[in-house]
Protein backbone atom coordinates (compact mmCIF):
# COMPACT_ATOMS: atom_id res chain seq x y z
CA UNK A 1 0.00 0.00 0.00
CA UNK A 2 1.09 3.37 -0.70
CA UNK A 3 3.38 5.69 1.50
CA UNK A 4 3.62 8.77 1.89
CA UNK A 5 7.22 10.64 2.93
CA UNK A 6 8.01 9.66 6.76
CA UNK A 7 7.82 12.92 8.22
CA UNK A 8 8.05 14.00 12.21
CA UNK A 9 3.74 13.55 12.70
CA UNK A 10 4.00 10.22 10.80
CA UNK A 11 7.44 8.61 11.21
CA UNK A 12 6.46 5.60 9.52
CA UNK A 13 4.82 7.16 6.59
CA UNK A 14 1.65 5.77 6.44
CA UNK A 15 -1.30 8.08 4.50
CA UNK A 16 -5.60 8.46 5.20
CA UNK A 17 -7.33 7.95 2.67
CA UNK A 18 -7.52 11.31 1.21
CA UNK A 19 -3.85 11.68 1.08
CA UNK A 20 -4.41 8.36 -1.15
CA UNK A 21 -6.93 9.96 -3.50
CA UNK A 22 -4.42 13.11 -4.01
CA UNK A 23 -1.33 11.33 -4.60
CA UNK A 24 -3.22 9.23 -7.10
CA UNK A 25 -4.66 12.36 -8.56
CA UNK A 26 -1.76 13.45 -8.55
CA UNK A 27 0.38 10.97 -10.62
CA UNK A 28 -2.33 10.82 -12.69
CA UNK A 29 -2.04 14.13 -13.74
CA UNK A 30 1.39 13.68 -14.06
CA UNK A 31 1.09 10.73 -16.70
CA UNK A 32 -1.66 12.47 -18.69
CA UNK A 33 0.62 15.73 -19.01
CA UNK A 34 3.42 13.09 -20.12
CA UNK A 35 0.47 11.90 -22.56
CA UNK A 36 -0.16 15.04 -23.90
CA UNK A 37 3.27 16.01 -24.43
CA UNK A 38 4.16 12.93 -26.62
CA UNK A 39 0.69 13.21 -28.54
CA UNK A 40 2.23 16.42 -29.94
CA UNK A 41 5.32 14.94 -31.29
CA UNK A 42 2.58 12.45 -32.90
CA UNK A 43 0.19 15.00 -33.87
CA UNK A 44 3.21 16.56 -35.92
CA UNK A 45 4.61 13.43 -37.49
CA UNK A 46 1.55 11.88 -38.21
CA UNK A 47 1.80 11.31 -41.85
CA UNK A 48 4.89 9.07 -41.36
CA UNK A 49 3.08 7.27 -38.21
CA UNK A 50 0.01 6.49 -40.33
CA UNK A 51 2.45 5.56 -42.83
CA UNK A 52 3.99 3.08 -40.86
CA UNK A 53 0.95 1.70 -39.22
CA UNK A 54 -0.68 1.05 -42.42
CA UNK A 55 2.81 -0.54 -44.08
CA UNK A 56 0.89 -3.86 -43.48
CA UNK A 57 -1.47 -3.90 -45.83
CA UNK A 58 0.66 -1.88 -48.08
CA UNK A 59 2.85 -4.91 -48.26
CA UNK A 60 -0.14 -7.36 -48.70
CA UNK A 61 -1.60 -6.17 -51.46
CA UNK A 62 2.08 -5.75 -53.11
CA UNK A 63 2.87 -9.57 -52.32
CA UNK A 64 -0.98 -10.06 -54.08
CA UNK A 65 -1.18 -7.56 -57.06
CA UNK A 66 -4.29 -9.66 -57.88
CA UNK A 67 -6.38 -8.54 -55.06
CA UNK A 68 -4.73 -4.80 -55.07
CA UNK A 69 -8.21 -3.82 -56.06
CA UNK A 70 -10.31 -5.40 -53.59
CA UNK A 71 -8.34 -4.10 -50.42
CA UNK A 72 -8.52 -1.06 -49.02
CA UNK A 73 -8.44 1.15 -46.10
CA UNK A 74 -11.54 3.68 -46.16
CA UNK A 75 -12.68 6.69 -44.09
CA UNK A 76 -16.44 5.90 -42.77
CA UNK A 77 -17.71 9.76 -42.80
CA UNK A 78 -16.53 13.93 -42.64
CA UNK A 79 -14.90 13.39 -38.90
CA UNK A 80 -13.60 10.39 -39.58
CA UNK A 81 -10.20 11.78 -40.51
CA UNK A 82 -9.58 13.99 -37.42
CA UNK A 83 -10.79 11.34 -34.92
CA UNK A 84 -7.64 8.90 -36.83
CA UNK A 85 -5.18 11.74 -36.37
CA UNK A 86 -6.22 12.03 -32.76
CA UNK A 87 -5.71 8.62 -32.13
CA UNK A 88 -2.45 8.06 -33.85
CA UNK A 89 -1.37 11.07 -32.04
CA UNK A 90 -2.50 9.14 -28.33
CA UNK A 91 -1.16 5.91 -29.37
CA UNK A 92 2.53 7.84 -30.17
CA UNK A 93 1.81 10.07 -26.83
CA UNK A 94 1.28 6.60 -25.10
CA UNK A 95 5.03 5.05 -26.43
CA UNK A 96 6.75 8.03 -25.91
CA UNK A 97 5.66 9.08 -22.46
CA UNK A 98 6.59 5.65 -21.59
CA UNK A 99 9.29 5.80 -18.82
CA UNK A 100 7.28 8.92 -17.23
CA UNK A 101 3.69 7.24 -16.91
CA UNK A 102 5.65 3.69 -15.48
CA UNK A 103 7.33 5.39 -12.90
CA UNK A 104 3.87 7.63 -11.67
CA UNK A 105 2.83 3.78 -10.82
CA UNK A 106 5.65 2.58 -9.35
CA UNK A 107 5.91 5.68 -7.17
CA UNK A 108 2.03 5.64 -6.52
CA UNK A 109 2.69 2.06 -5.29
CA UNK A 110 6.08 2.14 -3.31
CA UNK A 111 7.61 5.36 -2.93
CA UNK A 112 10.62 6.12 -2.99
CA UNK A 113 11.44 6.87 0.68
CA UNK A 114 15.06 5.91 1.04
CA UNK A 115 17.98 6.46 -1.14
CA UNK A 116 17.64 2.76 -1.39
CA UNK A 117 14.46 2.63 -3.21
CA UNK A 118 15.03 5.73 -5.15
CA UNK A 119 17.98 3.08 -7.11
CA UNK A 120 15.34 0.54 -7.25
CA UNK A 121 12.73 2.48 -8.97
CA UNK A 122 15.49 3.97 -11.58
CA UNK A 123 16.20 -0.01 -12.24
CA UNK A 124 12.60 -0.59 -12.03
CA UNK A 125 12.48 2.01 -14.81
CA UNK A 126 15.49 1.07 -16.89
CA UNK A 127 14.14 -2.93 -17.14
CA UNK A 128 10.31 -1.68 -18.07
CA UNK A 129 10.46 0.70 -20.61
CA UNK A 130 12.75 -1.18 -22.79
CA UNK A 131 10.54 -4.25 -22.11
CA UNK A 132 7.61 -2.26 -22.86
CA UNK A 133 8.82 -0.68 -26.19
CA UNK A 134 10.19 -4.44 -27.07
CA UNK A 135 7.02 -5.50 -26.88
CA UNK A 136 5.67 -3.07 -29.08
CA UNK A 137 8.01 -3.65 -31.63
CA UNK A 138 6.93 -7.45 -31.58
CA UNK A 139 3.76 -6.69 -31.93
CA UNK A 140 4.60 -4.86 -35.34
CA UNK A 141 6.64 -7.17 -36.30
CA UNK A 142 3.78 -9.84 -36.05
CA UNK A 143 1.20 -7.76 -37.76
CA UNK A 144 2.23 -8.38 -41.53
CA UNK A 145 1.95 -12.29 -40.67
CA UNK A 146 -1.42 -11.78 -38.56
CA UNK A 147 -2.87 -9.56 -40.79
CA UNK A 148 -1.95 -11.20 -43.79
CA UNK A 149 -4.09 -14.63 -41.97
CA UNK A 150 -7.15 -12.37 -41.81
CA UNK A 151 -7.09 -10.84 -45.48
CA UNK A 152 -6.83 -15.01 -46.76
CA UNK A 153 -9.88 -15.26 -45.44
CA UNK A 154 -11.48 -13.29 -47.99
CA UNK A 155 -13.83 -14.82 -50.63
CA UNK A 156 -12.57 -15.21 -53.83
CA UNK A 157 -14.27 -12.16 -55.97
CA UNK A 158 -15.20 -10.48 -53.07
CA UNK A 159 -14.11 -7.07 -51.79
CA UNK A 160 -12.31 -6.15 -48.28
CA UNK A 161 -13.01 -2.32 -48.18
CA UNK A 162 -11.64 -1.72 -43.86
CA UNK A 163 -12.31 1.07 -41.84
CA UNK A 164 -9.39 2.82 -40.62
CA UNK A 165 -10.65 3.41 -37.53
CA UNK A 166 -10.89 0.02 -36.99
CA UNK A 167 -7.71 -1.35 -38.68
CA UNK A 168 -6.21 1.47 -36.77
CA UNK A 169 -7.76 0.59 -33.08
CA UNK A 170 -6.66 -3.44 -33.56
CA UNK A 171 -3.43 -2.22 -34.47
CA UNK A 172 -2.72 -0.21 -31.72
CA UNK A 173 -4.32 -2.48 -29.41
CA UNK A 174 -3.06 -5.31 -30.39
CA UNK A 175 0.84 -2.86 -30.11
CA UNK A 176 -0.04 -2.19 -27.18
CA UNK A 177 -1.20 -5.49 -25.59
CA UNK A 178 1.95 -6.98 -26.65
CA UNK A 179 3.43 -3.78 -24.73
CA UNK A 180 1.65 -4.66 -21.52
CA UNK A 181 2.58 -8.44 -21.34
CA UNK A 182 6.13 -7.64 -21.37
CA UNK A 183 5.59 -6.41 -18.30
CA UNK A 184 5.05 -9.43 -17.02
CA UNK A 185 8.49 -10.12 -15.58
CA UNK A 186 8.78 -7.04 -14.09
CA UNK A 187 5.55 -7.36 -12.22
CA UNK A 188 6.71 -10.75 -10.81
CA UNK A 189 10.09 -8.71 -9.80
CA UNK A 190 8.13 -6.44 -7.79
CA UNK A 191 6.02 -8.70 -5.95
CA UNK A 192 9.12 -10.85 -5.17
CA UNK A 193 10.68 -7.28 -3.78
CA UNK A 194 7.81 -6.40 -1.78
CA UNK A 195 7.81 -9.85 -0.47
CA UNK A 196 4.52 -11.08 -1.34
CA UNK A 197 5.91 -13.96 -4.12
CA UNK A 198 8.99 -15.77 -2.93
CA UNK A 199 10.98 -16.90 -6.22
CA UNK A 200 10.32 -20.87 -4.63
CA UNK A 201 6.80 -20.09 -5.12
CA UNK A 202 7.19 -18.95 -8.94
CA UNK A 203 9.30 -22.27 -9.72
CA UNK A 204 6.63 -24.56 -8.19
CA UNK A 205 4.18 -22.69 -10.43
CA UNK A 206 6.16 -22.92 -13.21
CA UNK A 207 4.10 -25.26 -15.27
CA UNK A 208 0.54 -23.48 -14.67
CA UNK A 209 2.33 -20.49 -15.34
CA UNK A 210 3.42 -21.88 -18.94
CA UNK A 211 -0.13 -23.16 -19.67
CA UNK A 212 -1.52 -19.70 -18.08
CA UNK A 213 1.09 -17.43 -21.05
CA UNK A 214 -0.29 -20.10 -23.81
CA UNK A 215 -4.30 -19.48 -22.75
CA UNK A 216 -3.11 -15.92 -22.61
CA UNK A 217 -1.01 -15.95 -25.99
CA UNK A 218 -3.81 -17.50 -27.72
CA UNK A 219 -6.36 -14.92 -26.77
CA UNK A 220 -4.40 -11.83 -28.05
CA UNK A 221 -3.59 -13.23 -31.47
CA UNK A 222 -6.81 -13.39 -33.92
CA UNK A 223 -5.37 -15.85 -35.69
CA UNK A 224 -5.74 -19.41 -34.93
CA UNK A 225 -2.33 -20.34 -36.32
CA UNK A 226 0.15 -21.75 -33.91
CA UNK A 227 2.96 -19.99 -35.29
CA UNK A 228 1.59 -16.52 -34.29
CA UNK A 229 0.71 -17.51 -30.79
CA UNK A 230 4.15 -18.69 -30.55
CA UNK A 231 6.06 -15.20 -31.40
CA UNK A 232 4.26 -14.02 -28.04
CA UNK A 233 4.41 -17.23 -25.84
CA UNK A 234 7.73 -17.53 -26.65
CA UNK A 235 9.48 -14.28 -25.50
CA UNK A 236 6.66 -14.55 -22.18
CA UNK A 237 8.29 -17.90 -21.13
CA UNK A 238 11.61 -16.59 -21.49
CA UNK A 239 11.15 -13.75 -19.12
CA UNK A 240 9.04 -15.46 -16.49
CA UNK A 241 12.17 -18.00 -15.80
CA UNK A 242 14.32 -14.33 -16.24
CA UNK A 243 12.34 -13.01 -13.31
CA UNK A 244 12.85 -15.91 -11.43
CA UNK A 245 16.08 -15.50 -11.89
CA UNK A 246 16.44 -11.95 -11.15
CA UNK A 247 14.07 -12.78 -7.63
CA UNK A 248 16.52 -15.47 -6.86
CA UNK A 249 19.13 -12.48 -6.90
CA UNK A 250 17.11 -10.36 -4.81
CA UNK A 251 16.34 -12.75 -1.79
CA UNK A 252 20.01 -14.18 -1.75
CA UNK A 253 21.25 -10.21 -1.61
CA UNK A 254 18.61 -9.44 1.05
CA UNK A 255 20.17 -13.27 3.05
CA UNK A 256 23.59 -11.55 2.68
CA UNK A 257 21.62 -8.10 4.83
CA UNK A 258 19.88 -9.61 7.26
CA UNK A 259 21.29 -9.75 10.55
CA UNK A 260 22.66 -13.39 11.76
CA UNK A 261 20.85 -12.77 15.10
CA UNK A 262 17.39 -13.27 13.75
CA UNK A 263 17.80 -16.16 12.86
CA UNK A 264 18.96 -17.52 15.82
CA UNK A 265 16.42 -20.48 17.75
CA UNK A 266 14.39 -18.35 20.61
CA UNK A 267 15.05 -21.79 22.30
CA UNK A 268 18.49 -21.36 22.22
CA UNK A 269 20.71 -20.24 24.97
CA UNK A 270 22.38 -16.47 24.84
CA UNK A 271 26.44 -16.81 25.04
CA UNK A 272 26.45 -14.13 27.45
Amino acid sequence: MPRARRTRRDPEGRMTLAEHFREFRNRLVKSALAVAAGGVVGWVVYDWLYAFLSQPISDYKAAHPDRADTIELTLGGITTAFSLHLSVAIFAGVILSSPVWLYQIWAFVVPGLTRKEKRVSLAFIGAAVPLFVGGIALAHFSLPLVIGVLLDFTPAGAANFQAVSDYISFVTRFSLGFGIAFLLPVFLVFLNFVGILPSSAMVKAWRVSVVGIAVFSAMMMPTPDPYSMFLLMGPLVALYFAAIGVSKLIERRRRKERPEWLDVDDTEASAL
